[in-house]
């Protein structure tokens, strides 16, 4: 069973469109919802946390209606991407009513576990108002985790930390899946994604443009010179080489190295490989600035602008 089906989903905030009509499966693993700020990433979450009902159409999780069923909610956590909480609490106290009002047996020792899972054991019985942005973001994925949910529901959760916090908190996350959980992070930052996954979901003003792997989705604009950029000692001796090659739609020397564009990558490597041996040119990188997130993101988004 898909952890979750929407079918033709849609979100009205009256005149304002938050989702249009989206059709989505997730089958499980760690998923990342790519978008800009208000693309709609939000609100689909909303919609998989039961917190909001379609306008139109469908969406499922296990099988049931989130809105509607509360022991599906149960398998849920969540942690929203704008917090109001209650500073007074400490963190372990503001844990354990999570866990508590999401249904965890013992909920003190539950809210433990959580807190240590999220490196927060030192500060569990420090008040909320005074911690920092990272302390906060990860008292709040304690709150998500620590009834054991099946489905993780993770918006904008390194937003505002620091380089160590994010760190930590990635491997966490990826610690979770290890462990079976299903999880949906959603980000508008292309390499926090890429820190996570190459499974995403690509959103652009309520609409999914794009999902799968990310490498697959490259596939799709292949058809449109692909950048290769090629680090070595005799870059000149390496472009004439490739100037009659037919693929190739464009070279441009630096003192360094080359930039190729080709229609036909595959063939490319091949024969950068065949010219390396062949007249003794010593590759020292080689790197593709079209094969990552931020390429497909681009590509996506200005095709549906044409």
């Amino acid at each position: 069973m898909s952890v979750v089906v929407a079918d033709r989903c849609s979100k009205w905030y009256g005149q304002v469109l938050g989702i249009s009509d989206v059709s989505w499966r997730l089958q499980g693993g760690i998923v990342g919802l790519l978008g800009p700020n208000g693309a709609g990433k939000s609100t689909l979450i909303k919609l998989l946390a039961g917190l909001l009902r379609p306008s139109r159409g469908t969406l499922t999780v296990f099988g049931e209606n989130p809105f509607a069923t509360a022991d599906v909610r149960r398998r849920i956590g969540y942690a929203p991407e704008h917090e109001r909480t209650w500073e007074e609490l400490t963190a372990l106290e503001l844990v354990s009513v999570m866990a508590d009002l999401a249904g965890a047996r013992t909920p003190r020792s539950a809210a433990e576990a959580a807190l240590a899972q999220v490196g927060m054991t030192s500060a569990m019985n420090r008040r909320v108002s005074g911690f920092s942005k990272g302390m906060r973001q990860r008292t709040k994925l304690a709150t998500a985790i620590a009834h054991e949910p099946d489905l993780l529901l993770l918006d904008e959760p390194l937003t505002g930390v620091d380089p160590l916090a994010r760190v930590e908190i990635i491997q966490g996350i990826r610690t979770l899946a290890a462990a079976g959980k299903t999880i949906v992070v959603s980000s508008h930052v292309l390499y926090e994604i890429e820190a996570l996954t190459s499974e995403i979901v690509v959103i652009h003003r309520g609409q999914v443009l794009a999902e799968g792997n990310v490498y697959e989705i490259r596939k799709l604009i292949d058809r449109y010179p692909h950048r290769i950029r090629v680090e070595c000692d005799r870059p000149r001796v390496l472009a004439a080489a490739l100037a009659e090659a037919e693929h190739v739609a464009r070279l441009e020397l630096s003192r360094t190295g080359l930039m190729i564009e080709t229609r036909d990558p595959d063939r490319c490597y091949d024969q950068l490989a065949e010219i390396a041996l062949d007249r003794e040119v010593v590759i020292a990188s080689l790197a593709s600035p079209d094969n990552n997130l931020g390429a497909v993101f681009e590509y996506l988004t200005s095709e549906r602008r044409r």
